[in-house]
């Protein structure tokens, strides 16, 4: 099995992207690093507790591991992407859900796509970084540091991620967003 598609490489590659040290995932984890280089490798069992540990730390939901990926070439693997091939993460609560469009997150950016139910918000944050991205359906309400835009289907934006941010749907029907996340930080 391709490494990106592993456990372990699933887990390392995610803790790289949040910018973790293993001594420092380890730590935080309460085990040693050689534990978690094992379990990063693969070469250790890995019990559910752990593994709910290490999402909770990565910020991912549990789920994010045990996505189903199709059968794909062995040449496609770290290029391409199908649309049934994607992962999803739902932010419980939000109202919005994910796919990352990318093939890994172990490239110099990532790729979105964001569906926003109406008066779903994703509330402000920030991190290093730029993005952009176009609005492909629906009414998207974005702001930029205290600045508020709305953007309707066709429009695009760009802006450093290190400016506060947030996005909601103030309409009445579903918003999707396709963004471009530089470097990766899901």
């Amino acid at each position: 099995m391709p490494e990106e598609l592993r456990l372990g490489g699933q887990i390392r590659e995610l803790r790289k992207i949040k910018g973790l040290t293993l001594a420092e995932m380890a730590a935080r984890l309460g085990v040693s690093i050689g534990h978690l280089s094992q379990i990063e490798r693969d070469r250790s069992k890995l019990q559910i507790g752990t593994l709910k540990a290490i999402s909770d730390i990565l910020g991912v939901h549990i789920n994010w591991f045990f996505q189903p990926q199709p059968d794909r070439p062995p040449e496609e693997v770290e290029f391409i992407v199908r649309a049934e091939g994607r992962r999803r993460m739902s932010f419980t609560g939000l109202g919005i859900q994910e796919e990352l469009a990318s093939p890994n997150l172990s490239g110099p950016l990532e790729l979105l796509v964001s569906t926003i139910e109406p008066g779903a918000d994703s509330g402000a944050y920030s991190h290093d970084g730029a993005e952009a991205g176009y609005v492909l359906a629906g009414t998207l309400a974005l702001w930029i540091g205290e600045r508020r835009f709305e953007l309707h289907e066709g429009d695009s934006f760009a802006f450093p991620s290190t400016t506060p941010h947030r996005c909601a749907n103030p309409g009445s029907v579903v918003c999707k967003v396709l963004w471009v996340v530089t470097p990766p930080s899901y």
